[in-house]
Protein backbone atom coordinates (compact mmCIF):
# COMPACT_ATOMS: atom_id res chain seq x y z
CA UNK A 1 0.00 0.00 0.00
CA UNK A 2 3.13 2.44 0.77
CA UNK A 3 4.20 1.79 -2.49
CA UNK A 4 1.30 2.62 -4.14
CA UNK A 5 0.73 5.64 -2.72
CA UNK A 6 4.30 6.71 -3.27
CA UNK A 7 3.22 6.46 -7.10
CA UNK A 8 0.03 7.97 -6.72
CA UNK A 9 1.55 11.26 -4.94
CA UNK A 10 4.46 11.39 -7.11
CA UNK A 11 1.94 11.22 -10.09
CA UNK A 12 -0.40 13.73 -8.40
CA UNK A 13 3.05 15.86 -8.09
CA UNK A 14 4.35 15.43 -11.89
CA UNK A 15 0.46 16.46 -12.89
CA UNK A 16 0.99 19.34 -11.07
CA UNK A 17 3.99 20.52 -12.02
CA UNK A 18 2.31 20.38 -15.32
CA UNK A 19 -0.50 22.42 -14.52
CA UNK A 20 1.41 24.97 -13.31
CA UNK A 21 3.95 25.32 -15.52
CA UNK A 22 1.32 25.49 -18.64
CA UNK A 23 -0.93 27.94 -16.76
CA UNK A 24 1.97 30.17 -15.93
CA UNK A 25 4.00 30.17 -18.92
CA UNK A 26 1.08 30.00 -21.56
CA UNK A 27 -1.49 31.96 -19.96
CA UNK A 28 -4.30 31.11 -22.73
CA UNK A 29 -2.04 30.98 -25.69
CA UNK A 30 -3.25 27.39 -25.84
CA UNK A 31 0.11 26.04 -25.92
CA UNK A 32 -0.50 23.98 -22.87
CA UNK A 33 -3.25 22.25 -24.73
CA UNK A 34 -0.68 21.83 -27.82
CA UNK A 35 1.11 20.45 -25.81
CA UNK A 36 -0.98 18.36 -23.63
CA UNK A 37 -2.16 16.71 -26.75
CA UNK A 38 1.11 16.44 -28.29
CA UNK A 39 2.62 14.42 -25.30
CA UNK A 40 -0.28 11.85 -24.91
CA UNK A 41 -0.85 11.17 -28.66
CA UNK A 42 2.72 9.96 -28.23
CA UNK A 43 2.79 8.16 -25.42
CA UNK A 44 -0.83 6.19 -26.61
CA UNK A 45 1.39 4.98 -29.37
CA UNK A 46 4.52 3.96 -27.11
CA UNK A 47 1.27 2.36 -24.61
CA UNK A 48 -0.20 0.36 -27.12
CA UNK A 49 3.37 -0.62 -28.89
CA UNK A 50 5.50 -0.88 -26.20
CA UNK A 51 5.23 -5.00 -25.83
CA UNK A 52 6.65 -4.97 -29.66
CA UNK A 53 9.74 -2.11 -28.95
CA UNK A 54 10.94 -3.76 -26.01
CA UNK A 55 10.99 -7.29 -27.37
CA UNK A 56 12.36 -5.97 -30.08
CA UNK A 57 15.16 -3.92 -28.33
CA UNK A 58 16.19 -6.73 -26.46
CA UNK A 59 15.92 -9.06 -29.42
CA UNK A 60 13.78 -11.64 -26.77
CA UNK A 61 12.47 -14.43 -29.24
CA UNK A 62 9.03 -16.63 -28.47
CA UNK A 63 9.71 -20.00 -27.97
CA UNK A 64 7.54 -22.69 -27.51
CA UNK A 65 6.60 -24.98 -24.68
CA UNK A 66 8.96 -27.91 -25.57
CA UNK A 67 11.99 -25.06 -25.54
CA UNK A 68 11.50 -23.92 -22.39
CA UNK A 69 9.16 -26.54 -20.39
CA UNK A 70 10.78 -25.25 -16.76
CA UNK A 71 9.59 -21.77 -17.81
CA UNK A 72 5.94 -22.54 -19.10
CA UNK A 73 5.49 -24.75 -16.04
CA UNK A 74 6.19 -22.50 -13.53
CA UNK A 75 4.37 -19.48 -15.60
CA UNK A 76 1.51 -21.95 -16.25
CA UNK A 77 0.74 -22.39 -12.27
CA UNK A 78 1.38 -18.98 -11.65
CA UNK A 79 -1.34 -17.41 -13.98
CA UNK A 80 -3.72 -20.48 -12.66
CA UNK A 81 -3.28 -19.76 -9.30
CA UNK A 82 -3.82 -15.83 -10.20
CA UNK A 83 -6.68 -16.65 -12.64
CA UNK A 84 -4.54 -14.41 -15.42
CA UNK A 85 -4.69 -15.19 -18.83
CA UNK A 86 -1.59 -17.31 -20.13
CA UNK A 87 1.30 -14.56 -21.77
CA UNK A 88 3.53 -15.29 -24.64
CA UNK A 89 7.25 -16.54 -23.43
CA UNK A 90 10.52 -14.82 -25.32
CA UNK A 91 13.66 -16.25 -24.55
CA UNK A 92 17.03 -13.26 -24.40
CA UNK A 93 20.46 -14.90 -26.07
CA UNK A 94 21.98 -13.65 -23.13
CA UNK A 95 24.54 -15.31 -20.07
CA UNK A 96 23.58 -11.88 -17.78
CA UNK A 97 20.25 -13.58 -15.20
CA UNK A 98 17.69 -11.41 -16.27
CA UNK A 99 13.86 -11.13 -16.72
CA UNK A 100 11.62 -8.32 -17.73
CA UNK A 101 7.63 -8.26 -18.40
CA UNK A 102 5.79 -6.06 -20.37
CA UNK A 103 2.29 -5.49 -21.60
CA UNK A 104 -0.06 -2.94 -21.43
CA UNK A 105 -2.98 -5.31 -19.57
CA UNK A 106 -2.96 -8.97 -18.72
CA UNK A 107 -4.49 -10.20 -21.88
CA UNK A 108 -1.73 -8.79 -23.63
CA UNK A 109 1.25 -9.60 -22.13
CA UNK A 110 4.70 -10.87 -22.32
CA UNK A 111 7.82 -12.71 -19.93
CA UNK A 112 11.13 -12.64 -21.39
CA UNK A 113 14.20 -14.41 -19.69
CA UNK A 114 18.01 -14.70 -20.24
CA UNK A 115 19.57 -17.81 -21.13
CA UNK A 116 21.81 -17.14 -18.26
CA UNK A 117 19.16 -16.72 -15.69
CA UNK A 118 17.90 -20.40 -16.48
CA UNK A 119 21.65 -21.74 -15.70
CA UNK A 120 22.09 -19.51 -12.52
CA UNK A 121 19.07 -20.41 -10.37
CA UNK A 122 17.27 -23.26 -8.98
CA UNK A 123 13.30 -23.93 -9.62
CA UNK A 124 12.14 -22.00 -6.69
CA UNK A 125 14.45 -19.18 -7.29
CA UNK A 126 13.22 -18.74 -10.55
CA UNK A 127 9.52 -18.94 -9.72
CA UNK A 128 10.25 -16.19 -7.60
CA UNK A 129 11.28 -14.35 -10.01
CA UNK A 130 8.82 -14.78 -12.60
CA UNK A 131 5.78 -14.29 -9.79
CA UNK A 132 7.65 -11.08 -9.21
CA UNK A 133 7.00 -10.26 -13.49
CA UNK A 134 3.62 -11.44 -13.59
CA UNK A 135 3.25 -8.63 -10.71
CA UNK A 136 4.45 -5.93 -12.66
CA UNK A 137 1.81 -7.15 -15.48
CA UNK A 138 -1.06 -7.40 -13.05
CA UNK A 139 -0.41 -4.16 -11.22
CA UNK A 140 -0.78 -2.49 -14.65
CA UNK A 141 2.61 -1.11 -14.42
CA UNK A 142 3.31 -0.59 -17.81
CA UNK A 143 0.07 1.85 -17.64
CA UNK A 144 1.33 3.95 -14.61
CA UNK A 145 5.15 3.95 -16.50
CA UNK A 146 2.86 5.08 -19.65
CA UNK A 147 1.20 7.89 -17.60
CA UNK A 148 4.75 9.28 -16.68
CA UNK A 149 6.06 8.87 -19.79
CA UNK A 150 3.29 11.11 -20.95
CA UNK A 151 3.43 14.22 -18.28
CA UNK A 152 7.06 13.50 -18.46
CA UNK A 153 6.83 14.32 -22.10
CA UNK A 154 4.63 16.90 -21.49
CA UNK A 155 6.94 19.09 -18.89
CA UNK A 156 9.58 18.74 -21.66
CA UNK A 157 7.70 19.84 -23.78
CA UNK A 158 6.60 22.85 -22.17
CA UNK A 159 9.41 23.78 -20.89
CA UNK A 160 10.87 24.47 -24.66
CA UNK A 161 7.35 25.93 -26.08
CA UNK A 162 7.80 28.27 -23.21
CA UNK A 163 11.53 28.56 -23.89
CA UNK A 164 11.00 29.53 -27.57
CA UNK A 165 7.62 31.11 -27.69
CA UNK A 166 6.62 32.22 -24.62
CA UNK A 167 9.92 33.80 -22.93
CA UNK A 168 11.37 35.48 -25.88
CA UNK A 169 8.34 37.26 -26.36
CA UNK A 170 7.30 38.06 -22.82
CA UNK A 171 11.43 38.93 -22.07
CA UNK A 172 10.95 42.08 -23.84
CA UNK A 173 8.50 43.23 -21.34
CA UNK A 174 9.50 41.39 -18.72
CA UNK A 175 13.23 40.74 -17.82
CA UNK A 176 11.87 38.29 -15.55
CA UNK A 177 9.93 36.04 -17.48
CA UNK A 178 13.00 35.43 -19.66
CA UNK A 179 14.85 33.70 -16.98
CA UNK A 180 11.70 31.90 -15.52
CA UNK A 181 11.37 30.13 -18.98
CA UNK A 182 14.92 29.20 -18.76
CA UNK A 183 15.01 27.95 -15.82
CA UNK A 184 12.10 25.99 -16.57
CA UNK A 185 13.85 24.84 -19.70
CA UNK A 186 16.89 23.11 -17.29
CA UNK A 187 14.62 22.33 -14.58
CA UNK A 188 11.54 21.14 -15.64
CA UNK A 189 12.53 17.82 -17.43
CA UNK A 190 15.27 16.99 -14.82
CA UNK A 191 12.47 16.75 -12.38
CA UNK A 192 10.34 14.73 -14.67
CA UNK A 193 13.27 12.32 -15.03
CA UNK A 194 13.79 11.95 -11.03
CA UNK A 195 9.93 11.31 -10.86
CA UNK A 196 9.89 9.25 -13.33
CA UNK A 197 12.80 7.37 -12.33
CA UNK A 198 11.37 7.50 -8.63
CA UNK A 199 8.29 5.66 -9.82
CA UNK A 200 10.25 3.05 -11.71
CA UNK A 201 11.95 2.30 -8.31
CA UNK A 202 8.47 2.14 -6.02
CA UNK A 203 6.82 -0.52 -8.76
CA UNK A 204 9.77 -2.73 -8.35
CA UNK A 205 9.09 -2.66 -4.33
CA UNK A 206 5.48 -3.16 -4.83
CA UNK A 207 6.19 -5.95 -7.40
CA UNK A 208 8.78 -7.78 -4.92
CA UNK A 209 6.15 -7.56 -2.49
CA UNK A 210 2.90 -9.02 -4.26
CA UNK A 211 5.28 -11.46 -6.27
CA UNK A 212 5.89 -12.91 -3.26
CA UNK A 213 2.26 -12.67 -1.74
CA UNK A 214 1.74 -14.98 -4.73
CA UNK A 215 4.17 -17.45 -4.16
CA UNK A 216 4.41 -17.65 -0.62
CA UNK A 217 8.15 -17.78 -0.07
CA UNK A 218 9.38 -14.21 -0.03
CA UNK A 219 12.96 -15.59 0.77
CA UNK A 220 13.22 -17.31 -2.40
CA UNK A 221 12.81 -13.93 -4.14
CA UNK A 222 15.14 -12.83 -2.22
CA UNK A 223 17.47 -15.31 -2.86
CA UNK A 224 17.31 -14.88 -6.17
CA UNK A 225 17.75 -11.24 -6.43
CA UNK A 226 21.36 -11.92 -4.45
CA UNK A 227 22.19 -14.28 -6.98
CA UNK A 228 20.89 -12.13 -10.03
CA UNK A 229 22.53 -9.07 -8.50
CA UNK A 230 26.10 -10.46 -8.43
CA UNK A 231 26.06 -11.75 -12.05
CA UNK A 232 24.64 -8.69 -13.24
CA UNK A 233 27.48 -6.37 -11.65
CA UNK A 234 30.16 -8.63 -13.71
CA UNK A 235 28.61 -9.95 -16.56
CA UNK A 236 27.68 -6.94 -19.36
CA UNK A 237 24.58 -7.07 -20.85
CA UNK A 238 24.02 -5.20 -24.61
CA UNK A 239 20.53 -3.57 -24.11
CA UNK A 240 19.15 -0.17 -25.53
CA UNK A 241 18.77 1.83 -21.80
CA UNK A 242 15.60 2.95 -22.66
CA UNK A 243 14.72 -0.86 -21.95
CA UNK A 244 16.75 -0.94 -18.37
CA UNK A 245 13.99 -0.29 -16.30
CA UNK A 246 11.86 -3.30 -17.07
CA UNK A 247 14.50 -5.76 -16.16
CA UNK A 248 14.56 -7.16 -12.56
CA UNK A 249 17.63 -6.18 -12.16
CA UNK A 250 19.24 -3.25 -14.02
CA UNK A 251 21.11 -5.07 -16.83
CA UNK A 252 23.94 -2.20 -17.49
CA UNK A 253 25.07 -2.62 -14.10
CA UNK A 254 28.03 -4.26 -14.89
CA UNK A 255 28.85 -1.05 -17.92
CA UNK A 256 28.50 1.44 -15.17
CA UNK A 257 29.49 0.01 -12.05
CA UNK A 258 32.59 2.09 -12.75
CA UNK A 259 30.67 5.16 -12.14
CA UNK A 260 29.37 7.50 -9.50
CA UNK A 261 25.41 7.79 -9.82
CA UNK A 262 23.07 8.96 -6.88
CA UNK A 263 20.11 6.81 -5.70
CA UNK A 264 18.08 9.41 -7.44
CA UNK A 265 18.86 8.55 -10.76
CA UNK A 266 18.58 4.76 -10.79
CA UNK A 267 16.10 3.10 -12.29
CA UNK A 268 16.30 -0.03 -9.79
CA UNK A 269 16.58 0.37 -5.84
CA UNK A 270 19.27 -0.99 -4.03
CA UNK A 271 19.22 -4.88 -4.34
CA UNK A 272 20.47 -4.55 -0.58
CA UNK A 273 16.94 -2.74 0.31
CA UNK A 274 14.70 -4.70 -1.76
CA UNK A 275 16.15 -8.24 0.02
CA UNK A 276 15.68 -6.42 3.45
CA UNK A 277 12.44 -5.83 2.90
CA UNK A 278 11.50 -9.04 1.42
CA UNK A 279 13.30 -10.74 4.87
CA UNK A 280 10.81 -8.83 6.94
CA UNK A 281 7.62 -9.67 4.44
CA UNK A 282 8.78 -12.90 5.53
CA UNK A 283 8.98 -12.53 8.91
CA UNK A 284 5.72 -10.93 8.96
CA UNK A 285 7.31 -7.85 9.99
CA UNK A 286 6.26 -5.69 6.93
Amino acid sequence: MTNNLKTVALLAFMSALVWWLGIALFQGSGGFYVGLVFAAGLNFFAYFFSAKMALAATKAKPVEEHELPQVYAIVRHLTEQTRMPMPGIYLIDSPQPNAFATGRNPRHAAVAVTSGIMQLLTNQELEGVLAHELAHVRNRDILISSIAAMLAAALSIFARMAFWFGGGRNSRDNPLSGIISLLALILAPIAAMLIRLAISRSREFQADRSGADITGQPVNLASALQKISGATARIPMNVNPAVSQLFIDDPLKAVNRRQSFSKLFSTHPPVEERIDRLWKQASGIS
